[in-house]
């Protein structure tokens, strides 16, 4: 039976979902299992819908398919690329804030951090008058590579990206044998077994040695993204409690803010607003943003909702950097009860919104995600 591999690591990447140590509730549970479905997805689509000598760019993560706290402010694109091959990217830029391209000396394993061997955004490309642009490479050894178009203002356009391998342009690949599909199912139960295993462990190195209830001061990014700065930390609050985080109105391109659930993926960013960026945030007058994470609805325009997560992830992203960010850029963070929110925020008569307002902020985050979805 050709797809018993798939179907034996779908049962494997089912108990250790079932097994994960953090579950507290149905509704946890419940959360992995979607996340499973989506891990599943994204694994069939990358070994089915692959030619090794042909190479497109998959969207191996979105709102469907997240994994390693993806961002609701990128659209990801990679492939895996060989030694000793030239590869052309081309491109016409869109109005996205940034774009960037890193090259990952392997994968993500629950044990290993891939080098980065090269990453820039195109700032560094020749972009002509039309916006379109061409990059030209050829590995050392095998990579994947991973692009990033990054959203500061979800109406911005998106651009076109696509990938050949110049000694293969023109040609069609073999035809589909017995041995081909064979290993196709045993690929994709592979990759969904070390997915699972990798983003469970990924918060044990870099989010859950921190002190509850903080946030780091800006660093580079692990993992080698050459403009992106972050500040990450973990939550964990009462029903009646909420976290005021300020940070300062950056002079950089883009920051987005965002919440985890415990499986490491974002939060329901289209239907509620779990995430907030340099457009959508709202500014006090003394250049400052405060950002209220809460289950309860605090009635401010900066509400960032836990939807139930009395626990999480808490992350900011800095990108298309001039310069190196301090501490005097990252957030302060401050846990209180939810009644005393008025009180801790000196600008709340400007920060309230009505229920009519805020339905509103809903309806345009559901139709720009629609406006710039990708399958």
């Amino acid at each position: 039976m050709y797809s018993q591999p798939l179907i034996d690591a779908i049962a494997e990447a089912e108990r250790l979902v079932a097994e994960a140590p953090f579950i507290e509730s149905e509704a946890d549970l419940l959360e992995g299992l979607q996340y499973l479905a989506g891990c599943v997805s994204a694994c069939i689509h990358l070994a089915f819908d692959y030619e090794r000598d042909h190479p497109f760019l998959h969207t191996g993560t979105g709102p469907f398919t997240k994994m390693g706290l993806d961002n609701p402010d990128t659209l990801y694109f990679g492939t895996r690329v060989l030694p000793g091959h030239e590869y052309v990217v081309t491109g016409k830029r869109g109005t996205t804030t940034d774009l960037s391209f890193q090259l990952l000396g392997g994968e993500y394993t629950d044990d290993n951090v891939p080098p980065s061997q090269a990453a820039f955004d195109d700032r560094e490309l020749d972009i002509a008058p039309d916006g379109t642009f061409e990059w030209r490479f050829t590995p050392n050894s095998p990579s994947q590579l991973v692009i990033r178009e990054v959203y500061n203002d979800w109406s911005a356009q998106r651009g076109t990206i696509s990938i050949a391998r110049t000694d293969t342009i023109g040609t069609a690949p073999p035809p589909l044998t017995r041995e081909t599909i064979e290993k196709r199912y045993a690929v994709a139960g592979r990759q969904l077994v070390q997915r699972v295993k990798t983003w469970l462990q990924f918060p044990q190195w870099f989010y859950n040695t921190l002190p509850v209830n903080t946030m780091v001061p800006p660093r580079l990014t692990p993992g080698g993204l050459a403009t992106q700065y972050s500040s990450v930390g973990h939550y964990e609050l009462e029903p009646d409690q909420a976290m005021i985080i300020t940070v300062p109105v950056p002079d950089a391109p883009y920051m987005g803010f965002q919440l985890g659930s415990l499986w490491y993926i974002s939060l329901d960013y289209i239907n509620h607003q779990t995430s907030l960026n340099g457009t959508q945030a709202q500014a006090d007058p003394d250049g400052k943003i405060r950002i209220v994470v809460s289950d309860a609805n605090p009635g401010v325009t900066n509400w960032c909702e836990t939807l139930g997560h009395r626990k999480g992830y808490l992350q900011f992203r800095w990108q298309r950097l001039s310069r190196a960010l301090t501490e005097a850029d990252g957030p302060t963070v401050e846990v209180v009860d939810i009644a005393q929110v008025p009180d801790k925020l000196p600008y709340y008569e400007q920060n309230k919104i009505s229920e009519s307002e805020w339905r509103a902020r809903i309806a345009l985050r559901q139709k720009q995600i629609a406006d710039r979805m990708v399958g």
